[in-house]
């Protein structure tokens, strides 16, 4: 018999009307819509593939998510259509919401493929759009605002006098100028507190970049405004390609990364690298820092050599084409750009490398056709196999020409600067040990075969080398002392190299043309142009001396050069007390010293000197940090129209010369009416006292003439004249003369 509720008593202890309170059960058994959702992310942008293809499309989806996180292979949904295919989407389940929103921040955007592109979001975010009423069931245009011309970021190059700007970071201001040779340079603007740590400009110009602890920043135009931010906390160095795509950021401490952090994702979380995207500021990939090898023991002293960590870590090719870095002993890794995928998923094993440069300009090699781009790289010895230089083609990853080499202490690679020649300068030790000489190994990468020509004549140590840019000579410094870091620098000797003459179109052996003894040089800094070459003393506290050569000096070439290509003369001498930096302009036409506060104290400031050595200005300023000159981008001018201009530069000239004469007398003539002007106001404010001091006098029933003697007859010359002569000993002398 079915149970009955006719008989039940009325009062049962319970009042309809009273609630019973469930939150507490509630809240320990509902379960949230986003807590149960939150760890899908929505992938839209994939490609429609057959259903046989379905799941090789999985593995390589969940295969490209895996870099932010562990998606679920079993928990990942793509839908079929009713012709067999799939929808072009998918539904992922990460393991965490926090690599979820990774996914969605890393992803969201990028190239999937050459034809489509990924369009990630959280399921939740989804949902939260559409219930909120932020998705419109009717589709409206959007809006799109009206052309605003944005500055032109070199803008610069457009001054009618070709003048070159400069920035200087002086005590919490940075200021730019435009450099107006002998007179004070014209500021273009001073801002405090603009940069954190230091200013660098990008390696065409286009950019100031500043530092700061949250990250980096770019800026550029007449208006100076910002134009790129690059958020990485506690930034320390950057450095900005060759063509200015990309840059690197770099930090001594590790990123940490919050997970609601807007700019980047938990792959930067732990990293010290940075590579980004200049145009869409986004990362392109983050890196962590290499531990710094075992360091090694100075044989002289017996205690461990510190080592640095290698700046910049990774290296651009000529074009941004791709960026390399090396695990010190072991191996490079080059990167294929923009989307830095490693060059052919290996890295370049090497065992013991120790360095490595790419070539500063795209190679052209006698009898290649294809692309290429060189790099070069040495390793040491390694138990009975000899040291090693090589030249290796990217991205064929092919060694070109290699080099052995016996009894190595250390090795330098200096390229030229359009990749013609890579000189190995290679420190050898003699079989005790006890004495050190240089090698100058000089690969002619142009030539066929890549021919490699010794220069051992060289019996000191070599502490110094520069190529001349764009050109085929070279200045090197040597010592026989060692060098170390004490306040009296060593003895050096300065040499300089160019090719003999040869006939036909080819360059000849590199031949010694002078050798200076007896210096304190220890740095060299060439013109951007060539010919001229300043030879210096710096950061030492005894010595600071400033030589100016001209390896083109167009007077009487000695008959001992006659087969040479130099003509070398010293132009002048000067000296800069306590200079710590050299930078040339980039039209190699002014060369200023400075002395930085970051090294010292002692009359911090600036000199400009022309390409002669004539000092232009000298200026001291307090808390003198930085003077670095603006670069500017390669001519849009042809060879032909370079070699015009070089045969006619003679007539140019002149018409350079009546410009300065002009401007000159422009400044002559604005000093003498400013001189007139003054003159004129204080001889009207001397009239109007006069009067005031007479009215004054009459006031108080003096005479109107000051000290009783009337202007007029002072002036007739009538004036009572007063001489009074005044004799003074200065000095009384008794001799006695037997």
């Amino acid at each position: 018999m079915a149970p009955s509720y006719d008989n039940l008593p009325e009062d049962n202890g319970y009042d309809s009307e009273d609630e019973i309170d469930f939150s507490d059960l509630q809240d320990q058994y509902d379960v949230r819509l986003e807590q149960g959702l939150d760890a899908f992310v929505v992938i839209d942008g994939l490609p429609v593939v057959p259903e046989d293809s379905k799941q090789k499309l999985v593995k390589y989806l969940l295969k490209k998510l895996s870099s932010v996180g562990k998606p679920k292979e079993d928990a990942t949904y793509m839908p079929m259509s009713n012709e067999g295919k799939t929808e072009g989407y998918a539904f992922v389940e990460f393991k965490t919401p926090e690599q979820a929103i990774a996914a969605a921040k890393a992803f969201n955007g990028t190239p999937f493929d050459r034809r489509h592109t990924l369009a990630v979001n959280k399921l939740t975010d989804i949902d939260r759009y559409g219930r909120e009423g932020r998705v419109d069931d009717e589709y409206h245009a959007p809006h799109i605002d009206d052309f605003t011309e944005k500055d032109h970021l070199r803008w610069w190059l457009g001054d009618p006098s070709g003048r070159d700007q400069l920035v200087m970071f002086r005590g919490d201001s940075v200021g730019v100028f435009w450099n107006k040779k002998k007179d004070t340079p014209e500021n273009i603007l001073d801002r405090k507190n603009w940069t954190e740590f230091f200013v660098q400009w990008s390696p065409q110009g286009t950019f100031l970049a500043t530092i700061h602890t949250q990250g980096a920043q770019l800026w550029g135009g007449p208006s100076w405004s910002k134009t790129n931010k690059f958020p990485h906390p506690g930034c320390n160095l950057v450095d900005i390609s060759p063509t200015e795509k990309y840059i690197t950021t770099w930090s001594f401490k590790p990123i940490e990364v919050s997970e609601d952090d807007p700019f980047l994702t938990l792959e930067e979380d732990g990293k010290n690298y940075i590579i980004w995207d200049v145009a869409t500021e986004k990362p392109l990939r983050s890196f962590q820092t290499h531990d710094i090898a075992n360091p090694t023991v100075d044989d002289a002293t017996g205690q461990p050599v510190k080592k640095k960590i290698p700046w910049p870590a990774f290296k651009w090719s000529a074009d941004d084409k791709y960026v390399a870095r090396m695990l010190e002993g072991q191996s490079i890794s080059v990167y294929e750009l923009p989307k830095m995928n490693l060059l052919d998923k290996t890295t370049i094993k090497i065992e013991g490398i120790r360095d490595f440069e790419w070539a500063p300009a795209t190679p052209q090699r006698d009898g290649v056709k294809g692309y290429e781009q060189l790099l070069c790289f040495w390793t040491p010895e390694i138990g009975s196999n000899p040291a090693k230089v090589g030249l290796m083609n990217i991205p064929a990853k092919e060694i070109v020409r290699t080099r052995n080499l016996f009894n190595v202490t250390d090795a330098k690679l200096h390229w030229q600067s359009q990749g013609a020649y890579v000189c190995v300068k290679v420190d050898r030790h003699s079989k005790s040990k006890k004495s050190l000489a240089t090698n100058l190994e000089i690969f002619r990468v142009k030539e066929k075969g890549v021919p490699v020509e010794v220069v051992d004549s060289i019996k000191d140590t070599v502490i110094n080398f520069a190529w001349e840019p764009k050109g085929d000579r070279f200045v090197l410094i040597t010592t026989a002392e060692v060098v170390a870091a004490t306040a009296v620098p060593p003895k050096t000797a300065v040499s300089f190299f160019c090719p003999e003459k040869i006939k036909g179109a080819g360059v000849g052996n590199f031949k010694l043309i002078r050798t200076i003894e007896k210096k304190n040089s220890n740095a060299i800094y060439w013109s951007p142009k060539g010919r001229f070459v300043v030879v210096a003393t710096v950061h030492s506290q005894q010595s600071f001396d400033l030589d100016f050569w001209d390896l083109d000096f167009e007077g009487e070439k000695p008959e001992s050069d006659k087969d040479l290509t130099a003509n070398l003369q010293l132009m002048n001498t000067a000296d800069h007390y306590g200079v710590t930096d050299i930078d040339w302009d980039p039209t190699g036409r002014y060369v200023a010293t400075s002395a930085s506060v970051w090294k010292h104290t002692m009359e911090n400031g600036y000199h400009l000197y022309s390409l002669s050595g004539e000092l232009l200005r000298e200026e001291h300023i307090e808390k003198f940090k930085q003077l670095l000159w603006r670069p500017r981008p390669p001519t849009l001018l042809t060879k032909e129209d370079q070699k015009t201009i070089r045969k006619n530069l003679r007539d140019y000239s002149k018409d350079f010369e009546e410009q300065d004469r002009i401007e000159e007398d422009k400044e002559k003539g604005a000093i003498v009416e400013e001189r007139r002007r003054m003159l004129s106001e204080w001889l009207a404010w001397r009239e109007k006292t006069e009067e005031d001091l007479k009215d004054d006098r009459r006031e108080m029933g003096l005479d109107a003439e000051v000290n009783g003697v009337d202007e007029k007859e002072d002036t007739d010359g009538e004036g009572e004249q007063i001489e009074e002569l005044v004799e003074e000993v200065l000095d009384e002398i008794e001799e006695i003369v037997s």
